[in-house]
């Protein structure tokens, strides 16, 4: 059979044609993909998580550019920047922030409570001494100065005072309730590990061979109240600045 260039050319164009109505009931009938390429592109998604890709990773269009590009994604091919295609970028982890009537912790313990450094003749240096009345524990820093705590302190039945010394120190402690205090209440777990739930709070300085601990809280608004059973209680931050000044050994005097 003799080649006819003429009908081949006719052939090729009766092609290109059925192509050309293919795509366009594509585009009608809403998005459509053929081997991972969207036509008509997809439904943008209610964030903006997706990135357009216009080029290969050698630089050169992704599907050669010319009328094969035009006919299969309907983008002008001298345009650069279109979108042959897209794909998917997670989206970025968001930071938890304050919302709008979020009120910082700091804020619901009364000002006189916050930590500051004061003059201060009662101790000697490096020791506690814990004014229960007040509300207040001072770390003495050096002679004549001092940095105050505000504090929690025992309800009333649990008041207490004397001299102890630091036996241990501990970050983020876990929390196993007393037989005494479960007996009181046994709705409490008896074992708690460390963290942000953990009524002991970010920090634990104790007390000698006593049940007794200065340590951090979970409710910083009882700062300035009678409301432990006999616990010396503080703000995380506060007993978190304690624990890197006091030494293991120090003397504790509480009045």
């Amino acid at each position: 059979m003799l080649y006819n260039p003429f009908a081949s050319s006719l052939a090729f164009a009766a092609a290109v044609a059925s192509l050309s109505m293919t795509l366009a009931g594509a585009a009608l009938a809403g998005p459509q993909v053929v081997n991972g390429i969207y036509f008509n592109g997809p439904p943008e998604p209610a964030e903006n998580q997706y990135r357009q890709v216009g080029m290969d990773q050698s630089g050169q269009r992704a599907l050669g550019g010319g009328l094969i590009e035009m006919l299969v994604t309907g983008a002008d091919p001298s345009r650069r920047g279109y979108a042959a295609q897209r794909s998917y970028e997670p989206p970025r982890q968001r930071v938890a922030s304050a919302q709008p009537g979020q009120t910082d912790l700091r804020s619901q313990v009364d000002p006189m409570y916050l930590r500051t450094e004061v003059d201060y003749s009662g101790g000697a240096p490096g020791s506690i001494v814990i004014d229960t009345n007040n509300k207040f524990l001072y770390y003495v820093k050096s002679p004549g100065r001092a940095i105050r705590y505000g504090i929690g302190v025992g309800r009333p039945g649990f008041e207490w005072s004397g001299v102890k010394t630091i036996s241990r120190k501990a970050e983020w402690p876990a929390w196993t309730p007393p037989s005494e205090m479960l007996a009181r209440r046994p709705d409490l777990p008896r074992y708690m590990p460390g963290g942000p739930e953990n009524p002991l709070g970010a920090r634990a300085l104790y007390l000698g061979s006593s049940l007794y601990r200065i340590h951090g809280t979970n409710e910083p608004y009882t700062i300035g109240q009678n409301v432990s059973s006999g616990c010396i209680r503080m703000m995380n931050a506060d007993v978190t600045d304690l624990y890197e000044r006091v030494s293991v050994g120090a003397r504790v005097v509480v009045r």
